[in-house]
């Protein structure tokens, strides 16, 4: 139904970043690039403003690949600016896809306001092509960003009409719309037409204060474990300055004699170690007993994962490190206790 009078819907603060969402094909190139603000955006899917208002803020036009820590403080700051403000019910971000889950993720994990909705949304294909799925996305997030059951429901992602929890979500195809899944645990509820509806709430949410300004957080690398992998890799990032390390293991959460030994040698040296697995679903754990099995791991000092994805363990360590460097106090965070 829409309503005749604009001054008495709700208003949420739109956020453009950029991404695919914000892309045209540049004719010079052939491929597309960011040329969309967060105005035009908008403009394109009229019908929004039957539901809602919306305040632009064009804080980034970029491609998702250029997300990271500083830009993740930067938009962390300029949410929590606007979920203070009254009027404001809630802050939807147009986003690009191949880091979106990420970025929402963090998100999740430090907002202070824990019961206004965040909403990302992204596309799979550009605005040059005729089924652009843009505005489709940004009209199903405006309705989930505005609909009063979403209230608790912490930082989301909407696209192809499925609401997923920031923890549980991940891009699971390289181009196809329907992208995004939660795989284990499920959806959160989708949008079917005008209406919002969830079958459940997410169910493990955590809270890490972010400490410090920008830029300041630990640096935190990813090292995959493969058939005939070294130790390179990982000293390299211990060289780098890492921190903390993400291992990629294998299975339950497993690596070879040779990454084994250089995890020994980081954590000995001050190291955070935390096992992932490549695996995209099921929980790493302390299983094997074999050299680099996950019980060798774990005797060794390295913290487990639980069932989060390496680059999702990444951001959780790089905010509990801030707090905590004790195995049994990451462990702890890790395990949501």
């Amino acid at each position: 139904m829409v309503r005749s009078n604009a001054d008495e819907l709700p208003v949420c603060l739109f956020i453009a970043t950029g991404g695919t969402i914000a892309m045209r094909v540049d004719p010079l190139t052939a491929s597309p690039k960011p040329a969309l603000s967060g105005s035009d955006l908008i403009a394109a899917v009229p019908e929004i403003a039957e539901f809602a208002q919306l305040e632009v803020s064009n804080l980034f036009n970029v491609p998702s690949v250029e997300m990271g820590p500083s830009r993740w403080v930067a938009l962390h700051h300029e949410i929590e600016a606007a979920l203070a403000r009254p009027e404001i019910q809630g802050v939807l971000v147009s986003h690009g896809t191949d880091t979106l889950e990420e970025t929402a993720w963090f998100l999740d994990l430090t907002l202070t306001c824990r019961h206004k909705p965040v909403v990302l949304v992204g596309a799979q294909r550009n605005a040059s092509e005729p089924d652009f799925d843009g505005p489709r996305n940004l009209r199903s997030g405006a309705r989930v960003c505005v609909a009063p059951q979403s209230s608790g429901k912490g930082v989301m992602v909407v696209l192809n009409e499925q609401i997923d929890a920031a923890r549980e979500v991940s891009k699971t195809h390289t181009t196809n719309v329907d992208s995004f899944g939660s795989a284990d645990a499920g959806a959160l509820g989708c949008v079917d037409g005008a209406q919002v509806i969830f079958n459940r709430s997410p169910g493990r949410r955590q809270y890490l204060a972010l400490e410090g300004e920008e830029g300041s957080l630990p640096r935190v690398d990813i090292v995959p474990m493969y058939a005939g992998a070294d130790a390179a890799l990982l000293k390299a990032a211990v060289q780098s300055g890492a921190k903390g390390v993400v291992i990629q293991a294998l299975g339950a959460g497993n690596v070879n004699a040779q990454l084994y030994a250089a995890i020994v040698e980081s954590i000995d040296a001050g190291i955070s170690v935390v096992i992932a697995s490549r695996v995209p679903r099921g929980r790493v754990s302390a299983l094997y007993g074999f050299t680099g099995g996950g019980k060798t791991l774990e005797v060794a000092g390295a913290v487990f994962a639980n069932d989060l994805s390496p680059q999702k363990a990444r951001i959780l360590l790089m905010l509990a490190l801030q707090v905590a460097r004790s195995p049994s106090q990451l462990q702890a965070i890790f395990d949501n206790r």
